[in-house]
């Protein structure tokens, strides 16, 4: 009697803190030579989706993803980059993203469920009606806002849409209507036949085969991650997670201290990360960031927005940019403008060694949003402050 060769488990790879570290920011573009023939396009690409955010401080955030990895890349540029030529488009993925067009039809799932539902946020009256007048006026006026549209409320508060505001942003999350730009802010909408190209309009795509490509493209962005990062990068549920890891190309591998399964992307593994390492102030919706527990994991740095916290409860500042450098989070900054003086309104450093990364990041974050001085107001540490401001000065005067 023969006996059958038994099935041997996946082979384990371990991973130190620092090279599960590595990895994460090799896999975010934020250690090697940036890849500056793709530009803010293969920073898109490469991330598989960057978040967008009303909060506009030295920059909107969607703004400050490329600077991060790209360094002082024209404003302009970064919207013609997201914007011109069916690039990508806008949807719900970690939140409201710009996504490479390319994604499209791997969004399928969340389209399709939001038309099971029937609704999301509003009802409308007359659903049949007002999506029609809305998909008329695109057909024969071309891109349009709401506004243009006819208005996006009623008259009261901000949720309090008109009808018309409710039917397109439907369309949009069912997929007949696409935001093809942000013009002012506001969304611009499309039509779906237009706005995408033919070989990417369509919904053929199954749901696993949906998650399976969504979570190896978020594995692929992070380098490594657990169960509950990869559902949270395009905000999946962990059992859809369960339901495609295996065939998503990712290797379960052990990282040390997380205490839990984790998967890496093989083509992370293959080759140890080197390269040089930004000096960055990061925007918090950062996708290196956005997920707080991972980031106390990583980098052993709790951070969370505070733009929303009554002020008086506020520890770092409205809109605190963590300090990245060498690899680590160093500090952090809460920012402002007034003319053309960048204000750091509230400054945390972790030891003496970040004094010059913070003075380095904010001098090139003032040059590239238009400021010509950075004038510091507080400081956690006096010694630190003055250090820090000694600093700001040595480099305002090489530079001046």
């Amino acid at each position: 009697m023969t006996t059958a060769p038994r099935t041997q488990p996946p082979p384990v790879t371990a991973l130190s803190r620092d090279d599960a570290r590595r990895l994460a920011l090799r896999a975010q573009g934020l250690l090697g030579a940036p890849d500056r023939r793709a530009g803010v396009g293969g920073v898109l690409r490469h991330l598989g989706a960057v978040q967008l955010d009303t909060i506009s401080v030295l920059a909107r955030s969607h703004e400050l993803v490329p600077y991060a990895r790209l360094g002082a890349v024209g404003r302009g540029a970064v919207e013609a980059a997201y914007w011109s030529d069916t690039h990508s488009f806008e949807y719900w993925s970690h939140a409201a993203c710009i996504l490479p067009i390319e994604e499209w039809p791997h969004f399928a799932f969340r389209r399709r469920a939001y038309r099971a539902r029937g609704h999301r946020w509003h009802i409308m009256k007359d659903s049949e009606r007002s999506c029609a007048a809305v998909l008329k006026r695109l057909t024969a006026d071309g891109p349009l806002t709401t506004s243009e549209l006819g208005g996006g409320r009623k008259g009261g508060e901000w949720w309090d849409w008109s009808e018309t505001k409710i039917a397109v942003e439907w369309l949009l999350d069912t997929g007949q209507v696409v935001c093809t730009e942000r013009r002012g802010w506001k969304r611009v909408y499309d039509l779906a036949e237009r706005a995408v190209p033919d070989a990417l309009l369509h919904d053929d795509l199954d749901d696993a085969e949906c998650m399976r490509r969504l979570v190896a493209q978020a594995g692929a962005a992070m380098g490594v991650a657990t169960r509950a990062d990869l559902a949270d990068y395009h905000r999946l549920k962990g059992e859809q997670v369960d339901a495609v890891i295996e065939g998503s190309g990712l290797v379960p591998v052990e990282v040390e201290g997380w205490g839990k399964p984790a998967w890496a992307d093989p083509a992370a593994l293959a080759a140890p990360p080197r390269g040089r390492h930004r000096t960055t102030l990061l925007s918090p919706f950062d996708s290196l960031i956005w997920d707080r527990p991972r980031t106390e994991r990583i980098f052993g740095f709790a951070h969370r927005l505070e733009a929303y916290v009554p002020r008086p409860k506020r520890i770092h500042g409205y809109f605190a940019m963590p300090l990245l450098s060498g690899g680590r989070l160093v500090g952090r900054v809460d920012p402002a403008r007034e003319g053309t003086t960048l204000i750091a309104r509230q400054v945390s450093l972790q030891g003496p060694k970040a004094v010059r990364p913070m003075a380095q990041a904010l001098h090139e974050a003032a040059t590239w949003v238009g400021c010509d001085s950075v004038r510091l107001e507080r400081c956690d540490d006096a010694a630190l402050a003055e250090a820090l401001r000694t600093e700001l000065t040595h480099m305002s005067d090489r530079t001046g």
